[in-house]
């Protein structure tokens, strides 16, 4: 319930958000790495973030949720913490801000979530306890801030980073709810299946108007706000479940003894790609933040798929890890080899033979400086993106594209912001 009301929420506060985004140029310049030449608004994050405000109000009026909201303040201050850095990611959007300014606005929403109580107290490798309250705190901050930037890198075509943290959140969802049930907790709702389960409602909510041709993008204030929730909720799994409980089975314990396990499974694409990028942009002596048309995304396209072959075999290989893990906690640890061993061979399989897929239609390329045209195209829900008329108020913003930002710590080049 508390995902759909998320999702609807989410998905009738869009068309207001984007004529938001119109009116105040929240849209990209063109740059050398996009893919897109449709002018397309961002802030999308900022519908994301009401339809979860909204099922957080919801769920703290459910009885079954009351532990939740009366044992602490934690859900409060996780959507502090996300009301904080979307407005981050939505200054960033309009005035474009220095890596610093954003790094530093990510250290503090990491740092309130450890004031609010949502802090790595045992560390994911045997439930090692953190002695030192500062090392606790620097722990949090680095899982935080590590989990922002992978999600936003991963942001790179229509409906792809929602599309990710929707089946990873899925997944970690189930995880958490049979991982909390197997260790015989008197009571199934936790912090974390809330955070996840409106997650999950505000991807689905954004995603309709966010799949290619997309009518509008996240921004940063989108993927930073689910990377901070994503870490939210893998730091609140950390300490639900003690490995050594005469009530955990060997096969629990297992899924206990790395609660870490799972977001690393669902972040491993995010994180292979940032730290691909890192290492290629050191090795070719340029700033470790410098953008880049080498993204996993990218070199998809270079394969020869479509954007939404690209799209859909990412979500392929998240399902794949993210479910493959999940079901550690009921499985048996063959059957859940089987499943990877075949969910990997199909992926690889998709990804490598790009022209045994059904071909479609090519759009037509749309010129740069007729941009401004072509966005009534996605106004009126057109396929290809053929220009239909003229659009004022995103002609006015001169040319852009509809790609989003590939990081919040990436530089830009040196063009002049829009407004």
């Amino acid at each position: 319930m508390l995902c759909a009301i998320a999702a609807l929420v989410t998905a009738l506060m869009v068309p207001l958000v984007r004529r938001m985004a119109v009116a105040t140029h929240g849209v990209t310049p063109v740059r050398q790495r996009d893919i897109h030449t449709v002018p397309t608004p961002r802030l999308g994050g900022l519908a994301m973030f009401v339809g979860i405000a909204v099922g957080l109000a919801a769920a703290s009026r459910v009885p079954f949720l009351r532990p939740v909201f009366t044992d602490s303040d934690a859900p409060w201050g996780v959507l502090a913490a996300a009301g904080f850095i979307c407005l981050l990611g939505a200054l960033d959007d309009w005035f474009d801000l220095s890596w610093m300014t954003k790094l530093a606005g990510q250290v503090l929403a990491a740092g309130f979530l450890a004031w609010q109580g949502v802090q790595l107290i045992t560390l994911p490798v045997g439930g090692v306890t953190i002695v030192s309250s500062r090392l606790s705190l620097i722990v949090t901050i680095l899982v935080v801030v590590a989990t922002i930037n992978a999600i936003n890198f991963v942001d790179g075509l229509d409906g792809l980073a929602a599309g990710v943290v929707a089946i990873g959140c899925g997944a970690f969802f189930l995880y958490s709810y049979l991982l909390s049930r197997g260790s015989g907790a008197p009571n199934y709702a936790t912090l974390a299946a809330l955070i996840l389960a409106l997650t999950v409602g505000a991807c689905l909510g954004f995603l309709p108007h966010n799949l290619n041709p997309a009518r509008i993008f996240m921004g940063d204030s989108g993927s930073m706000l689910l990377g901070l929730l994503f870490a939210a909720a893998t730091i609140s799994v950390t300490g639900q479940i003690d490995p050594g409980a005469a009530t955990v089975t060997q096969r629990q314990a297992f899924g206990a003894f790395l609660p870490i396990m799972l977001p690393f499974a669902v972040l491993a694409l995010p994180l292979l790609d940032m730290l691909l990028a890192v290492a290629r942009r050191m090795r070719a002596g340029q700033s470790p933040f410098q953008a880049d048309r080498m993204h996993l995304h990218h070199r998809l396209l270079q394969l020869g798929h479509t954007q939404r072959r690209a799209v859909a075999i990412m979500y392929v290989w998240t399902a794949v890890l993210a479910f493959g893990t999940a079901g550690l906690a009921v499985f048996r640890a063959r059957q859940v080899a089987a499943f990877l061993v075949v969910g990997v061979v199909v992926a690889l399989a998709l990804t490598l033979a790009p022209g045994r897929w059904p071909r479609r239609r090519r759009r037509p390329a749309v010129d740069p400086a007729n941009a401004g045209d072509a966005v009534d195209a996605v106004d009126a829900g057109a396929e290809d993106g053929v220009p239909s008329g003229p659009s004022p108020g995103l002609a006015r913003a001169g040319p852009v594209t509809s790609a989003p930002t590939d990081s919040p710590l990436e530089e830009e080049p040196n063009e002049p912001a829009d407004g």
